[in-house]
């Protein structure tokens, strides 16, 4: 089956100074992290970027300042695949086209939220998108925040049909992932990405043809080795690797029940990255929480027994 994309695509998350400023200079510097990390693309403004809090203003913001960095890396360069999260279609759309204007090369989308759709009404939305713009589009499954499960059979035809390139699925449902991978298994040039940290190898053993890892924006490289061991075909090598990537993704469980739960992984993730002097701050979007010295504390030590400070 030929394939657009593929391999390990970090959500990449969204550094704030503690004032609450989008930080360009620690994005720019996460960004040649990943890219030395040797991932294969790079997704802007999805859930990891904690983008339903960001203006417009600071989603330009992003992802102009991902692209540069991006661009500046010569043969090191990827694809950039970016987010339009809007409610409804025509909004979408509009999403879509300012971010391609910054850069995108594929388009991530959910289905409709906010309002209340249905399967017909979720196909037409992806259909007019694929008529409005001249881009690759991901559906992104993600029915924790859209409270809408896409359909796999839905999905399969708007694939066979060349309306949408491929699935990111961060449903959690691994019956419905592997039944989407059976069901596509003959559909060219459609590409399924896992947002499961945690059962990548399986996933990929499965027919998968990549990852979209949140903690990928902490150990990249971890992923990637993970990766070419199962491109490689070197099962007990992937599982090796993933199992050591289990317990890095302890870290989201390091919160206390202070914050909320989107707030305890990503503020992980940040808080992590801080640590290991990437970016500067852990600071989180208003009104979510920060994670404090103790929670701090215990992240870096599982960083540590996993050699990554």
């Amino acid at each position: 089956m030929s394939s657009q994309f593929h391999g390990v695509i970090p959500p990449v998350v969204t550094p704030r100074h503690p004032d609450g400023s989008i930080d360009t200079a620690s994005l720019t510097n996460l960004t040649k992290h990943l890219l030395d990390g040797g991932v294969d693309g790079l997704f802007v403004l999805g859930s990891s970027a904690e983008v339903p809090y960001m203006t417009n203003a600071e989603r330009d913001l992003v992802v102009s300042t991902i692209a540069e960095a991006n661009n500046a890396a010569g043969d090191a360069r990827v694809p950039l695949i970016v987010g339009a999260n809007e409610q409804t279609t025509n909004r979408v759309i509009e999403e879509a086209k300012r971010v391609i204007d910054l850069g995108a090369e594929a388009i991530v989308v959910t289905s409709m939220y906010y309002a209340i759709g249905n399967v017909q009404e979720t196909e037409t939305h992806y259909r007019a998108i694929h008529e409005a713009i001249d881009k690759p589009i991901f559906a992104y499954d993600v029915p924790v925040r859209t409270h809408f499960k896409l359909p796999t059979d839905l999905l399969v035809k708007l694939g066979k049909e060349g309306v949408i390139a491929g699935v990111k699925d961060s449903s959690g449902d691994d019956v419905s992932f592997r039944q989407l991978l059976l069901a596509a298994k003959d559909v060219p040039n459609f590409d399924i990405f896992t947002g499961h940290e945690v059962v990548v190898d399986g996933a990929l053993l499965g027919g998968a043809q990549g990852v979209v890892p949140g903690l990928g924006n902490v150990d990249p490289r971890g992923y990637k080795n993970l990766y070419e061991a199962a491109q490689a075909g070197d099962w007990a090598k992937a599982a090796a690797e993933q199992d050591r990537l289990a317990d890095v993704f302890e870290i989201v469980y390091t919160p206390n029940g202070r914050v909320s739960g989107g707030a305890a992984g990503l503020g992980a993730f940040k808080t992590a990255l801080q640590v290991m002097g990437i970016i500067e701050s852990n600071t989180m979007s208003t009104p979510m929480l920060s994670l404090n010295a103790e929670e701090t504390a215990a992240i870096k030590g599982i960083l540590q027994r996993n050699g990554l400070v």
